[in-house]
């Protein structure tokens, strides 16, 4: 076994050693986004279950809504801004390309909650069509869900559409203060004259997490067991040619 002490199989050694410690930290990776996970699902469930609050009870003006609070159901009663309606392109629902509809909805308090009305279909994926469906006029009533804002690229208002939904960047747009977050529609009362396809309710699943955690600690076992087996390998093959040279020299003897 001396041979581990040379300066190849020592390098060798020290690679394998960092891949398993890599393969491993990433494996605990995700068995906490695991728990993050079922966490998440967890205030989802409750909240989806919750009997409907005021809207101003969960959101502010001036804070964002919390991983606990999303997806709980809210009640707020305004009048829409139809002329405000911002198109978010780049939606689809079975495969099918559409544009969400979010119009600001002012209640009593001059504040207004961004509501995501409802997904319409559009013939190419991008497109804005060239007639909305109009909310409902006058004093309305809104049933729907808490959702965050989205971040990143894509939140920018341009030409009254974007690619996400952000209460700030639509709020940039805007005349009176906006609430941080916004509403996916469940209902409206009095009903739209014309129908939209209502926003989807989230997926519960627990996503491949799990698989992905025991795949890495499996690649990490596998590191190991490799440089084993090579260990072994290399250890067999210097026996064998040490018992070839042994009998080597003990045949012209043995001939004697």
């Amino acid at each position: 076994m001396r041979f581990l002490l040379s300066r190849r199989w020592v390098l060798f050694a020290l690679f394998v050693g960092a891949l398993a410690f890599l393969f491993v930290r990433l494996g605990e990776w995700q068995f906490h986004r695991l728990d993050e996970r079922e966490q998440r699902n967890a205030w989802t469930e409750r909240n989806l279950e919750a009997d409907p609050a005021p809207v101003d009870d969960v959101l502010s003006t001036d804070a964002s809504v919390p991983d606990d609070r999303e997806w709980l159901r809210v009640r707020a009663t305004g009048t829409y801004d139809a002329a405000a309606t911002v198109i978010v392109r780049y939606q689809t629902r079975d495969g099918d390309a559409g544009v969400d509809l979010v119009t600001p909805l002012v209640t009593g308090s001059g504040a207004a909650v961004l509501v995501d009305r409802g997904w319409v279909p559009t013939d190419n994926t991008g497109d804005v069509p060239d007639e909305l469906p109009e909310p409902p006029s006058g004093e309305v009533e809104v049933v729907g869900f808490v959702r965050a804002d989205s971040s990143g690229r894509g939140i920018e208002v341009q030409d009254g559409s974007t690619r996400a939904i952000s209460s700030d960047e639509i709020g940039k747009t805007l005349d009176y203060p906006v609430y941080d977050g916004f509403v996916d529609a469940e209902s409206e009362t009095p009903a739209p004259a014309d129908e939209v396809v209502r926003p989807e309710l989230p997926d519960l699943g627990e996503g491949p997490h799990f698989f992905y955690g025991i795949q890495w600690w499996f690649f990490g076992a596998l590191a190991v067991f490799g440089f084993a087996y090579l260990v072994w390998d290399e250890r067999r093959g210097k026996n064998q040619r040490r018992r070839a040279a042994t009998e080597a020299t003990e045949a012209p003897a043995a001939r004697r």
